[in-house]
C-alpha cells in the first residue's frame, strides 16, 4: 500500500460554499477532492486525508487560535502517517485573510518551510505543493479578505518558484478551478472533482 497524505484547510476537510459564515456546510463524504483522488487512484493507494478548517502555512492566528498555525502540528501527523510516499500541501488561502496583510511571497515562503522541514524529516518521500485558486472578495467573507485579491496576485508563480528552490513538486490549482461566487473562498463540488482528475495525474507521474 502506498500512501499519500493531503495536508490542507477547509477544502481539504470539504467545508461547501455558502452565502453566511457559520452555517456549517460540508459537502458528502465522496464528493471531497481527497476522496475523488483516492477513487481514481485506486486500491494501490491509501490517501489520507488531513483538512482543518482557518489552517495557515506558518501562522498563528490571533482570532480563531493559535492551533490553526499549519507548522506547529504537521510534525506529529507526518509521525503518525508515516511512512509517507507523497505529501500534498494545499494551503494559503487562510494566509490571504486581511489580518495578516501579506502578500504572495510571503506566503509562498510559508510554503517552502513547509516542504523544508517536511523533506529534512525523514517521514516524506516527495512533497507538491499545490497553490490555491486566488481567493475573490464577495459573500460574507469579503471584509475578511478584504484586498486578498490585490495583495496576493501573483501566488502561483511565487509558490512555484519556491518549489523549485526547496525541491518539491508544483500544481497550481488556479489553472483547473476558481473559488465559489457565494464565498469567495471555497470550491464547488464540481471544482473538487476537477481538481481531483487534475491531480491524479500528477500523483501517478511521480510515483
Amino acid at each position: 500500500m502506498r500512501r499519500i497524505l493531503l495536508y490542507g484547510d477547509s477544502n481539504t476537510f470539504g467545508t461547501a460554499p455558502s452565502k453566511l459564515r457559520g452555517t456549517g456546510a460540508v459537502h458528502d463524504r465522496g464528493v471531497r477532492w481527497g476522496d475523488r483522488l483516492a477513487e481514481r487512484l485506486g486500491p494501490e493507494w491509501e490517501v489520507v486525508i488531513e483538512g482543518l478548517g482557518g489552517r495557515t502555512t506558518v501562522f498563528d492566528d490571533p482570532i480563531e487560535g493559535a492551533y490553526k498555525n499549519g507548522r506547529t502540528i504537521l510534525p506529529a501527523i507526518l509521525h503518525s502517517h508515516k511512512p509517507i510516499e507523497l505529501l500534498v500541501i494545499c494551503l494559503g488561502t487562510n494566509d490571504m485573510k486581511h489580518r495578516f496583510g501579506l502578500l504572495a511571497q510571503d506566503i509562498a515562503l510559508g510554503l517552502g518551510l513547509l516542504a523544508r522541514e517536511v523533506l529534512a524529516s525523514g517521514t516524506v518521500g516527495k512533497v507538491l505543493l499545490v497553490a490555491p485558486p486566488p481567493a475573490r472578495e464577495c459573500g460574507d467573507f469579503a471584509a475578511m479578505f478584504k484586498g486578498a485579491e490585490t495583495r496576493c496576485a501573483g501566488l502561483a508563480a511565487e509558490v512555484e518558484r519556491v518549489a523549485g528552490e526547496e525541491g518539491a513538486a508544483f500544481f497550481d490549482a488556479g489553472g483547473v478551478i476558481e473559488c465559489d461566487e457565494l464565498d469567495g473562498i471555497h470550491w464547488s463540488a464540481a471544482s473538487h472533482d476537477a481538481l481531483a482528475a487534475a491531480l491524479a495525474d500528477v500523483v501517478l507521474e511521480m510515483s
